[in-house]
Parts: C-alpha cells; sequence; structure tokens
C-alpha cells in the first residue's frame, strides 16, 4: 500500500510528547490519511468530522481535541461547517509523501490541548472608522476598529476612506486579498514577500499607504473596471456585469482561525436581468494554499454567473485541459508582467469542468461563464507573484504548478476514520437479526436524510439537479420495498411507491423519461413498476412498464446482438446495462410475454461473457466498443482498460436477479447463468481484500489512490449471499459471504452519535466517453463520497440476503 510516514518534523508544534497526557485523556479514534497522486503534497488539509469521530455536534472544541501522529501533536482547527452554530468538525494540515499514507490518532484530552500552541497562519479581517463623521463621500477623522459585520452606510462607495484596505481581506501565510465592499466589487491581491500575517497592519498607516512597497510587500493588482482576480458577476450581452446594481452589503467574519478563515459577504436585492433576488457569497482560506474558495447562493436559480480576471495587456491566455471528467477541476489562467511592482503575476479561476458554460472576454476580462447548480456554484481562484516565497518566477513553473492544483483539487486525500464509537456498536459475528438492524438503520438514515427528494419534482442533492427518472431512483426504492418486505413494515414499500409513482401519469407516461435517447439504465426502474403492478393492478404501471418494453424492442444493437448502452454511446456494450435492462426483460417476459423473450435477456450475459471477461483474470472489463474508435478503447480489442469493480457489481446483481426470475424447468437457460454466476464468485474470492471488501480497481490494489470501494462491494455480498440462498452456489461460499458482509460493516458502515448511520467511500460515478478516457488516472478521479444510492441499495440488498443467509 506504499510507504508510511509520519508527519514532517517542520511543521510541529511545540508539545512533542503524547506521554504527558492526563488519565483522563479518551483516545477516540484512529485515522489513515493516504496521498492518491505521485507527488508530494504539503499542508494537504483533512477534515473529520465530529460525527465520524463519535462526538456530537458542539461536544467538543480545538481546546479540547489532540491529534497525534506518533507521538507530536499536529495543529487543529475545529470550526462550525453548516453554519448552525456548533462546531462540527476537526481540521488539520499535514504533509503527504507521494502516495505514501500518514496515520493519526484522535485524543479528547482538555489538559493537554490546552497546553498547545499553534501559529497563525490565516486570517479575516474586517475594519472600518469609528468616531469620525461623514462629509459627502467621504468619512472624516476617527479611529480603525475591527468588527465581526459590517453593513455600510448608503453614502459609503469607492475611496470613501470609511473601509480599511476598501473591504474585507483574507490572507493564509502565502498571500492576502480583498474584497471591495462597495459597486465595483473587485477582487484585488496583495503580494506577501513572507509568511507572517499583515492584514492587522495593512492601511494603517495611511488608506492608501499599501500602493507603496513595504517589508511585508504591497497591493500587486490593478483592477480598474474588472472583476479582478476571481470575482464574481452576470454574463450578459458579451460582457461581464458586476455585482453593484442593489440596495446593499453586509460582510462577516465567519472564522479567523490558525488553519482556515471565511468571509461572507450578503448581497441584498441585486437588480440583473431584468429581476431582483439576493446573492451569498462565502470566501474561505487555508494554511499553505493561495486558493480561495468561493460558495455562491442565488435566492433563485441565476443561470451565466462568471468569475473573472482583470485582461492585461502582455499576458498570456493559459487554459488547462478540457476533456475530462465532469467533476474534475479546469482552469482559466494568465501571466506575465500585470504585477503593479513591474513583476511577473499569474492568475488562475480553477472550475469544475461539468459547471463551464463557455470562456469568453469583454474589455476588461477574461471570463468563466457557468452554470450553477440549481442555486450554488463553487470555484477557486489563486494568485502567484514572483515576489513572494513560493518560488514561482517563470511561466514553465506556472503551469506545471497549475496542472498540481487541479489534480489536488479534484482527487483528494484518501481517509479513513475508525472510531472507538462505532467499534462499540458493531458486534461480531454478525448474526441474522444485526443484519436487518443494519439495513433498516441505513434506511431510516437516508430517508431522514432526504425524505422523498427523489420523486418528480424534487431536488437530487447526490447529482445536484433536479429528481428525473433515473436508475439509481428505482434502485433505492427498490431496496426500501424489499426492506418493508423482510421486515413486514409496509411504510418502506409505501415510501417506495410514492417515489416511484410520483413519475407516472394517469395515461402511463413516465415524466422525464425519453424514449429516443434509447438509454438503456432509464429501463432499471422498470423493475418497480412491474411490481406495483403485481401488488395494486394499477394500469398506469403496466403501461409504464410496457413502454420501457417498447424501448428495449427498438433499442439499437451491436452485431453481436448487445444493446448499445445509449444512443449517445453508440456501438458500446457496457457491463451497467446488463443490470439495467436484463432482469426487467425477464420479468416483464415472464409476466407478459410467457417468457418469449428469456433467451434475448441470456443472450446479453453471454455475449458480454464473451466479448468482455478477460481468460486470465476471470475479471471483466468495464465495456466494449465495437468499432474500436473511442478514446478509451483498445484499438485491437475495442475492450476498455480495467477492471472496473461497481461495473463488475452491477453484472454480479444482474446474474443472480435473473437467475431467481427463471423457472428451475427451465435448466439449460438456467445453466448459462449459474456456469457464469459461479465462475465469477471464484474470481472474486482472489481478489477480495483482508478485510472483506473490494477495491475500486479490482487488480491493482496497491496502486496510488486505490482504495476499498463500498457500492461495488455491497453488490458482490449481495450476489454472494444470495447465491447461496437460491443454491446456486456451494454452501462453502456461505463463509465468504458473512466475511464479505463483516467487511461492509468495518470499512464502510459509520454510525453517528444522533443514531443515524453512513455508508462511506462509495465511488459517486463512473462512465467512458465524453472526456472520460478510461484510465487508470480517470477512475481515481472521480468524486468518493458517502450516501450514494448507488452504494445504499445494494447495501441493504446484502444485508437482506445476509440476514436470510444467517437465519
Amino acid at each position: 500500500m506504499g510507504k508510511t510516514y509520519l508527519a514532517s518534523a517542520v511543521f510541529l508544534p511545540v508539545l512533542t510528547a503524547y506521554a504527558l497526557a492526563s488519565s483522563a485523556a479518551e483516545t477516540l479514534a484512529t485515522v489513515e490519511v493516504r496521498n492518491p497522486l505521485e507527488f508530494r503534497q504539503r499542508d494537504a488539509a483533512v477534515e473529520l468530522t465530529f460525527a465520524s469521530l463519535g462526538l456530537e455536534d458542539g461536544a467538543a472544541s480545538a481546546g479540547e481535541l489532540v491529534l497525534l501522529a506518533g507521538a507530536a501533536a499536529l495543529p487543529v482547527q475545529a470550526y462550525d461547517s453548516d453554519l448552525d452554530g456548533a462546531d462540527d468538525t476537526l481540521l488539520t494540515v499535514v504533509d503527504l509523501e507521494p502516495a505514501a499514507s500518514l496515520n493519526l490518532q484522535v485524543v479528547l484530552d482538555p489538559e493537554l490541548a490546552a497546553r498547545q500552541s499553534f501559529p497563525q497562519r490565516t486570517q479575516a479581517v474586517l475594519s472600518h472608522k469609528q468616531g469620525g463623521k461623514w462629509e459627502g463621500r467621504k468619512y472624516i477623522g476617527g479611529d480603525w476598529v475591527d468588527v465581526a459585520e459590517l453593513s455600510p452606510p448608503p453614502q459609503h462607495t469607492d475611496h470613501s476612506e470609511y473601509i480599511r484596505f476598501e473591504g474585507p481581506g483574507m490572507e493564509s501565510d502565502r498571500v492576502a486579498y480583498r474584497v471591495y465592499l462597495d459597486e465595483r466589487n473587485g477582487f484585488d491581491i496583495f503580494g506577501k514577500r513572507g509568511s507572517e500575517p499583515v492584514l492587522q497592519q495593512v492601511g494603517l498607516d495611511g488608506f492608501s499607504s499599501y500602493h507603496e512597497p513595504a517589508d511585508w510587500g504591497l497591493d500587486i493588482l490593478k483592477v480598474g473596471a474588472s472583476l479582478g482576480i476571481g470575482g464574481y458577476g452576470y454574463w450578459q450581452d458579451g460582457k461581464a456585469l458586476r455585482v453593484s446594481e442593489l440596495e446593499g452589503w453586509t460582510a462577516r467574519v465567519i472564522e479567523n482561525g490558525p488553519l482556515q478563515s471565511k468571509l461572507g459577504i450578503h448581497y441584498d436585492k441585486w437588480k440583473v436581468d431584468g429581476r431582483t433576488l439576493d446573492l451569498h457569497s462565502t470566501l474561505s482560506m487555508r494554511a499553505g494554499s493561495e486558493l480561495v474558495r468561493v460558495q455562491l447562493q442565488t435566492s433563485e436559480p441565476l443561470d451565466n454567473l462568471v468569475a473573472g480576471l482583470v485582461k492585461h495587456e502582455g499576458t498570456e491566455l493559459i487554459t488547462g485541459e478540457m476533456e475530462v471528467t465532469g467533476d474534475a477541476f479546469t482552469y482559466l489562467a494568465t501571466w506575465g508582467e500585470q504585477s503593479l511592482d513591474g513583476g511577473k503575476l499569474g492568475m488562475a479561476i480553477f472550475f469544475h469542468r461539468r459547471d463551464l458554460v463557455a470562456l469568453e472576454e469583454d474589455e476588461h476580462n477574461q471570463v468563466v461563464v457557468l452554470e450553477p447548480r440549481g442555486t450554488q456554484l463553487e470555484y477557486y481562484f489563486l494568485a502567484a507573484w514572483d515576489g513572494s516565497n513560493r518560488g514561482i518566477r517563470t511561466q514553465e513553473q506556472f503551469e506545471a504548478w497549475l496542472q498540481n492544483v487541479a489534480e489536488t483539487l479534484t482527487i483528494e486525500p484518501r481517509v479513513r476514520v475508525r472510531s472507538s464509537f462505532a467499534d462499540k456498536q458493531k458486534q461480531f459475528p454478525v448474526d441474522s437479526e444485526a443484519a436487518l438492524h443494519w439495513a433498516q438503520r441505513m434506511a431510516d438514515s437516508e430517508i431522514s436524510r432526504h425524505g422523498s427528494q427523489l420523486a418528480w419534482g424534487g431536488w437530487d442533492e447526490m447529482r445536484e439537479r433536479p429528481s428525473n427518472w433515473e436508475y439509481s431512483t428505482g434502485l433505492l426504492m427498490q431496496a426500501y420495498d424489499s426492506l418493508g418486505l423482510a421486515l413486514g413494515m409496509p411504510q418502506y414499500s409505501k415510501i417506495a411507491e410514492s417515489v416511484v409513482g410520483s413519475y407516472i401519469a394517469e395515461n402511463g407516461d413516465i415524466h422525464s423519461y425519453d424514449m429516443q435517447k434509447f438509454n438503456i439504465d432509464s429501463v432499471n426502474s422498470g423493475k418497480m413498476l412491474l411490481r406495483l403492478y403485481r401488488r395494486t393492478g394499477d394500469e398506469r404501471y403496466r403501461k409504464a412498464a410496457a413502454t420501457l418494453r417498447e424501448q428495449l424492442e427498438h433499442q439499437p444493437r451491436l452485431d453481436n446482438g448487445a444493446y448499445w448502452h445509449k444512443q449517445r454511446y453508440p456501438y458500446q456494450l457496457w457491463l451497467d446495462g446488463v443490470y439495467m435492462g436484463m432482469p426487467f426483460l425477464a420479468e416483464y417476459s415472464l409476466a407478459f410475454e410467457q417468457g418469449a423473450s428469456l433467451d434475448e435477456a441470456i443472450n446479453e450475459f453471454l455475449v458480454s461473457r464473451d466479448a468482455l471477461r478477460d481468460p486470465e483474470t476471470g475479471l471483466y472489463w468495464h465495456a466494449l466498443d465495437e468499432k474500436k474508435q473511442q478514446v478509451w478503447a483498445d484499438p485491437q480489442s475495442g475492450r476498455s482498460k480495467y477492471f472496473w469493480a461497481r461495473g463488475l457489481g452491477w453484472l454480479a446483481m444482474a446474474l443472480v436477479d435473473t437467475l431467481e426470475l427463471i423457472p428451475q424447468e427451465q435448466a439449460e437457460q438456467r445453466q448459462v447463468l449459474v456456469d457464469m454466476t459461479r465462475s465469477l464468485a471464484s474470481t472474486l474470492l482472489k481478489y477480495q481484500a483482508d478485510s472483506g471488501s473490494w477495491y475500486q480497481i479490482l487488480d491493482m490494489p496497491d496502486a496510488p489512490g486505490n482504495y476499498r470501494e463500498a457500492s461495488a462491494s455491497s453488490m458482490f455480498t449481495y450476489m454472494l449471499a444470495k447465491g447461496v440462498n437460491l443454491g446456486v452456489l456451494p454452501g462453502e461460499y456461505k463463509a465468504a459471504a458473512i466475511k464479505a458482509y463483516e467487511g461492509l460493516l468495518r470499512d464502510f458502515v459509520e454510525p453517528r452519535p444522533d443514531g443515524s448511520v453512513s455508508l462511506t467511500h462509495n465511488c459517486a460515478v463512473a462512465g467512458l466517453g465524453f472526456g472520460r478516457d478510461g484510465s487508470y488516472h480517470y477512475y481515481m478521479s472521480e468524486r468518493v463520497v458517502a450516501d450514494d444510492p448507488k452504494g445504499l441499495a445494494p447495501f441493504i440488498f446484502a444485508s437482506i440476503e445476509t440476514a436470510k443467509l444467517l437465519e
């Protein structure tokens, strides 16, 4: 798994020996932090939620918690991530060697924590004059006073000399920025020559003194009529409109900590695009980084928001890679002699590729036009000045650094937490009652978190878009329904029916469904339609299921007879599609066609086996391009290059779910799937981790960034347990299934003090094409999230089948 290092001594505070801890100290958790990248990361941020540590929100502070690397304490900051008034997250920064691990220990010890001392490496400042008076547009006299919140009076405008350096400022030990809190709404840069905090002294010796060189540095950017560096606005008629026509501003210092500082700015009644709405921004910086994270939220949806860089003559425009996966970060940057001191200055905006509408420019700005996700938008900006201590002096160095920054934003450190709180709740060996208990807790937790948001007209928080007829919706609702049946508790089935039923119109039409896309993913939720029709006799469900069957009737096919995955993925067979379509096709055919299409369903398994199974390992590649033209396809075979776990997980579930449907007397048809199931089960055990779970890329456990992944591990566990329960797998697989299920509990199930549980370490999504090149790097670049329906549902399925196995 790569080398394991302790934190570099240069970043250790005064405290060096944990042996001095008090007798009341309590070990809360152990933490493994892995660098998924093959370059060194300095000051990599690591966040640990209180819930993952077994603490309730607000139950502890940085004044009580100690974070240890070996015997040395690391700097920590507790903060309130959701701004509800209670600290809920512990932050540290660490050095990570290339592809290496760092082991930490979290200890609750107020006595020891009180003796810790950490340098202030970030700062947020908001300061204005008090004790003077307004004379026209100028504020005369008075003294500078730092405040936590400020709403400038109506007479305030640019250069009123009322707010120190004209707005709120924020800095790290790398650079400082300021925001004009007036109608300009530009973002400016203070170049820092050293790493010590400076904003507490800037502007005290004269309102504009920071324009002159000083020991600490100076103002280095000419903003003028532009957005400055990373400023936001609206793109209209070929121009970037600043946030200027509004009723007022309120700025607030949210955090002012040693490792993180944060500002909030509220723009009241912004008039834009013929509308009036509120805009709220949150700006945050962390120790050791030039980056500012910008989070925007509007009171109603507003497309075409922009982030901009001032346009100066004689600079080079630089763009990052655009052929990347949607949630990966890329950038727009400039480099050249654009610093006010005549030096070299680089500026960049980092944004999710998925959010990009266009790269544009106007008279004053280079801009990125971005589409918010609902009412929210996130991006970052940074500056690199050749007079700072970063050491970037050339465009070549700047561009190499930008690429590394994009990588670190896209692929975050892999963090695993094992808390004593969670360990006490997990009892081994697992029995049948416990397996059902975990399934019910997981379902109850997700229902509490998200309710029926997946219903038609809702907002899908996981996908950050309006809820649609998605395969994952049907998957999770089928899990709820199965749990209701297993427990004899119909309330779960009622939730499933209410969500799936919300998409079905009185005439059987399916809201948000478009047959002409020939998206085989859309067929998966049809399994719930068949359940609901059997249970209720409601013709709406039968008609809607018939529509999905009609799609398969017309779905384009490869030469080998397999279905195209989607119209936009022509000539491609994906393992995912076998699960999405074949259990539904088999069930529908048995219900309404006297089984006439069973051979067609079984053929999909056969061609998938013949096209995608590797005879050497027994594993299956993710996909096939019949034309051998896709960037991800091997030019000789047309296959993708890696064994992606969840792709194979879809096939594993499809096998046992389809086998369950085919009557025993149809032995010849069953035998094809029985043989595939037994072969795959045997293969999977060869690649199972010692803990019982499986890796994101199955055959590369030691590769940098690879991780044990929850959704695929749940799918494989489900297949093994159900295979034994169906009599398809021999009895000796029972022990393997139990080991796999206990692995799910150990590796991924996170009980929380509020009684809820989460399923951690799910790959959010993975596909091929449209910026997804199928490389190992690609599979590592997709987000790793908690509580994705693609993991929750298989976990519930696996729990139900394991409970049966243990009866």
